[in-house]
């Protein structure tokens, strides 16, 4: 057989097994184009989706408040949380380095950066890690109010029993109008978020911790 024939040969098989390769190389290019659009899309939709709201309404922003009839504590509360909600901070920022549901733990943080500390009545900390305690704090400088006529103001805090959508829970207030309030909490969806709903229609409530 000659060295031509034999060289024929060979490109002939070459040929044939780059046609049987062709359409799997076309395949699996394909597939990895499929997979990387599939990533990008699970990335964007947990950039882009929000969660349902827990009660009423949950802001994607940080809402607009008018400033011009707070004091300089209730401007406070309102400059760190706007901060805080755009920084989103992990929960144990708040619970001086402490992993536990850090709502109560967020509150408590806000209310010392504003300028207006709370006092755990069991150790005398600036932090109150329960929403019970909290409660307790603020019945023992007589600053509780049960949920009933009582309008909130901005830098007060809402307090929700078991029964509530948030479970046990405490959140800070934001604005307040006409029997509708806009809070801000942390360890909602596990980040800090903001709700706007008529307490009076929430299950749960138990009442507010005046600023």
């Amino acid at each position: 057989m000659s060295e031509q024939h034999v060289g024929g040969s060979h490109r002939a098989r070459s040929r044939g097994e780059d046609a049987r390769r062709g359409p799997w190389l076309v395949i699996g290019l394909l597939v990895l184009a499929l997979t990387a659009a599939a990533v990008v899309g699970v990335r964007w939709w947990q950039e882009h989706s929000t969660p349902a709201a827990i009660v009423g309404q949950r802001a994607t922003e940080f809402p607009a408040i008018d400033e011009s009839t707070l004091d300089p504590t209730q401007a406070k509360v309102v400059a760190v949380t706007a901060r805080e909600f755009r920084g989103q901070g992990a929960g144990t920022k708040y619970a001086e380095g402490v992993r536990e549901p850090w709502c109560a733990d967020f509150v408590s943080w806000v209310m010392r950066e504003s300028g207006a500390p709370l006092a755990n009545p069991n150790s005398g900390s600036w932090r109150i890690p329960g929403v019970f305690t909290l409660q307790e704090y603020y019945a023992s400088t007589s600053r509780f109010v049960p949920v009933g006529d009582y309008r909130p103001r901005t830098g007060d805090v809402l307090m929700y029993d078991a029964t509530s959508p948030f479970g046990q829970h405490t959140n800070i207030v934001l604005k307040s109008e006409a029997g509708v309030v806009t809070t801000i909490g942390g360890n909602e969806f596990g980040e800090i978020s903001v709700h706007t709903f008529a307490p009076a229609e929430v299950p749960g409530v138990v009442g507010f911790g005046r600023l």
